[in-house]
């Protein structure tokens, strides 16, 4: 399928399904949650900050960690591939769904998932914090006036609101993206290295079903020899080479 193939088909398309990754997230200057490993930090691996055993371990080493995440999540701004994706919601409607595995809340900024369509956080939202005791969720403070460890209005501590090392997606949001992939007309799939499963294997739904499976991101990954297109490119950029109608 060329480019142009595929800029009709999304055109085309009454059902999209995008999962996107860290690659949307980078151009905004969100590190990598690896990358993030840096100064202080370096000396830990992820898997010994991101587990439910590391935190009821040291609780508050980890939520020191998370801090800093958060104040960077906050400090940052959304970029045109969450404006583009926002654009595509609001032209597709109810058949818009969007999965990603970025814990930074961008998408959500931009108004993903109240335009028309959906969207499901396959990891959480480290902008919000889980009552131990309870469950509920409950938006942060603003980062200069969070106290560590954060207590929810129940005053009971409150952990992370993503999905650690060892921990289950939500079931409720992983089955309805299955539903949504295998129903899509279009998947894209955008700045995911397709290594973490079973995100990476929603395009898969959608192939089977007989329709077309884009993928956006400057690298080859294991997906790529399984999709209709991949182009290489950065987010922002792929998205509109996707939805940008040809001139003349």
């Amino acid at each position: 399928m060329t480019p142009e193939q595929a800029r009709a088909a999304l055109a085309a398309a009454r059902r999209v399904a995008v999962l996107t990754g860290a690659g949307v997230s980078a151009e905004s200057g969100i590190p990598t949650f690896r990358d993030a490993q840096t100064g202080h930090w370096a000396r830990f691996r992820p898997e010994d900050l991101a587990s439910p055993q590391a935190y009821w371990r040291d609780p508050e080493l980890v939520w020191d960690w998370y801090a800093g995440r958060y104040r960077d999540v906050m400090a940052a701004e959304p970029n045109a591939a969450h404006l583009l994706l926002a654009e595509l919601e609001r032209e597709k409607g109810t058949g818009f769904f969007l999965a990603t595995q970025n814990v930074d809340g961008l998408h959500g900024r931009v108004g993903s998932g109240t335009l028309g369509g959906t969207l499901a956080e396959l990891h959480g939202n480290l902008t919000h914090a889980r009552d131990e005791v309870t469950g509920e969720v409950h938006a942060l403070p603003a980062p200069d006036a969070l106290t560590l460890p954060p207590t929810s209005p129940a005053g009971n501590r409150m952990r992370p609101n993503v999905v650690w090392f060892g921990e289950d997606l939500p079931g409720d949001a992983l089955e309805a993206a299955q539903d949504a992939f295998a129903a899509a007309d279009v998947a894209l799939v955008i700045g995911t290295s397709g290594v973490v499963y079973p995100a990476a294997g929603l395009a898969a739904w959608t192939l089977r079903r007989g329709g077309v499976a884009v993928e956006i991101n400057p690298q080859a990954t294991d997906l790529t020899p399984h999709m209709t297109l991949s182009l290489r490119a950065g987010a922002a950029e792929g998205l509109r080479l996707l939805m940008t109608p040809p001139s003349g």
